[in-house]
């Protein structure tokens, strides 16, 4: 059992949040978010929105089962595999094929352009996947990205 826990990378929970990298991915995505605000006309949250399920659902839930599904499943499987672990410029191949998973998903329930939008943010949760062997660095940065996204353009209509 233990072995299937750390192959979703939930074994451990590593001070990923003392690394200057995981630091700057945060500092990104606040830089995104005013990129956004001075470029497209912006929706933000009303107040009473924060406490509504969509919000959770948007911001809590569904990052914890992407994560889990794409970087803990398949991610970790990839990882156990015979190419999954080869990289190059710290991304491994593991993380390019849960990433283009991820992105062709996403194609479901959006344009295709902001599904493409998607792959990038998703090697950076797949590359602190890797770089800290567990699965909370990418679910944390996950959720602080669809959060700051959320509360900047509001919910779906």
């Amino acid at each position: 059992m233990r072995g299937w826990i750390k192959d979703l990378g939930l074994g451990t929970f590593p001070p990923f949040y003392k690394d200057p990298l995981f630091l700057l991915a945060l500092l990104a995505g606040g830089l995104f978010w005013l990129l956004l605000w001075m470029r497209q006309p912006t929706n933000p949250l009303r107040p009473e929105e924060l406490l509504s399920f969509s919000f959770f659902f948007l911001v809590l839930w569904q990052p914890a089962v992407e994560e889990l599904l794409f970087r803990g499943f398949l991610q970790g499987a990839w990882l156990n595999s015979r190419w999954g672990g080869r990289s190059l410029f710290g991304i491994s191949a593991a993380n390019l094929g849960a990433s283009i998973a991820f992105t062709f998903a996403h194609l479901f329930s959006h344009p295709p352009l902001w599904a493409a939008a998607v792959f990038f943010p998703s090697l950076l949760f797949g590359f602190f996947r890797d770089r800290h062997a567990s699965l909370y660095p990418s679910l944390a940065l996950h959720i602080f990205y669809n959060g700051g996204y959320f509360l900047l353009t509001g919910l779906p209509r």
